[in-house]
């Protein structure tokens, strides 16, 4: 089988060109393959980051790509097109998540797909902050797919709303691999300064409303002080109203903010360091968060959003509460280390591991491509 992927890969930074990275690696073990990528993703003014780019302690994987397609210029459209035309693969795998990118993804699917199978690697299909125009924008995306593959019960079901006898491949996220080996909780602490005898709470990833780490700051004003909470991320919004609850907290002495960025070489200390991860988000699909959290045999703390449950629930590998809300919240920390639920939570995660691996769901997508 001959494969041409299309999406976002190195130079770029952030989960979906990491998910990208782990994937195209484990299909390329199977099948001769092509990685198809941006050369622009987002105009510098719609970005709300620092960079789109890796830094150099970033441990990024250099996938070999051809770098054509423009967001914004539809003469790329036609390039990428000819592009993978000119390769002849038998399927075009599309891993899609910003219906910004819709008109650039979809149209090269739509020139290609009288030859070619598409089949979209879903990871998102309702943006979490929503804009006018996304409805018609996943629309046109995905009626150019003739399958597609999701990663949970939330986004298979909105699928279902657009298309609803899409051919449809359900895999769980796989586990991040490449941020190297755990290492000893005291010495992870010590690394990032932090005290050695507090039970320790981890909030990681890009600070966003949608993320609810306002919650989390509230529930944490209602815990004892065996806890700390350590606050690990990028910020993409106005970080003042955060501000304002950790210096209003009776607990503020017991909460760290490392607000930047994190290099994929700092990782290991912070899922190393804690305890439990807790990701009290107001909306979600799945989260790359819990794909790092588990490589490091990290038990998870999740809302009742999105994806987030069929990765928790069904493997008893963490906690679940129905609603972003403070008080559900604290009294599922407190539950967590009251009944002592950790080794339970990481035996279940080693299972969890060696079964939904890279190369499972390059197996299954390649037969699952073989017979549409």
């Amino acid at each position: 089988m001959k494969i041409a992927y299309q999406s976002v890969f190195y130079p770029y930074r952030g989960g979906i060109a990491q998910f990208n990275a782990s994937l195209f690696r484990a299909l390329e073990k199977k099948a001769e393959i092509k990685a198809f990528n941006f050369s622009l993703q987002y105009p510098q003014i719609l970005f709300p980051g620092t960079s789109q780019y890796v830094s150099e302690s970033d441990i990024a994987d250099n996938i070999p790509s051809k770098r054509v397609l423009n967001s914004i210029n539809p003469l790329s459209y036609l390039k990428t097109a000819a592009a993978i035309k000119a390769y002849k693969p038998d399927i075009l795998i599309s891993a899609y998540w910003m219906s910004f990118l819709a008109p650039a993804q979809g149209t090269v699917s739509r020139l290609v797909k009288k030859s070619v199978k598409t089949i979209s690697v879903i990871n998102n299909i309702t943006p979490h902050e929503r804009k006018l125009g996304d409805y018609l924008m996943n629309q046109y995306f995905l009626k150019q797919q003739q399958a597609h593959v999701v990663m949970g019960n939330a986004v298979k079901n909105e699928l279902k709303e657009y298309i609803p006898d899409a051919k449809i491949m359900l895999h769980p996220h796989p586990i991040y691999n490449h941020f190297g080996g755990k290492i000893p909780r005291v010495d992870a602490l010590n690394s990032l300064n932090l005290p050695t005898d507090k039970k320790t709470l981890l909030f990681f990833g890009l600070i966003r409303e949608y993320k609810g780490l306002d919650v989390l700051l509230k529930a944490f004003s209602k815990l004892s002080d065996a806890y700390q909470l350590v606050i690990a991320g990028e910020s993409y919004e106005d970080f003042t109203k955060y501000e304002e609850l950790i210096n209003n907290s009776p607990n503020r002495d017991r909460i760290y903010v490392f607000r930047r960025y994190i290099p994929d070489d700092e990782v290991a200390s912070f899922f190393s360091a804690s305890d439990l991860c807790v990701l009290p988000y107001k909306s979600a699909t799945q989260s790359g968060v819990v794909a790092v959290a588990f490589h490091f045999d990290l038990p998870v703390l999740v809302t009742d959003r999105g994806n987030l449950k069929d990765i928790i629930e069904p493997y008893d590998t963490g906690l679940v509460v129905n609603e972003p809300d403070e008080n559900m919240l604290a009294l599922a920390i407190n539950k967590y280390f009251d009944e002592a639920q950790e080794n339970r939570f990481i035996e279940n995660i080693k299972h969890f591991k060696q079964k939904f691996t890279w190369d499972h769901m390059a197996d299954e997508l390649i037969t699952f491509a073989k017979n549409i």
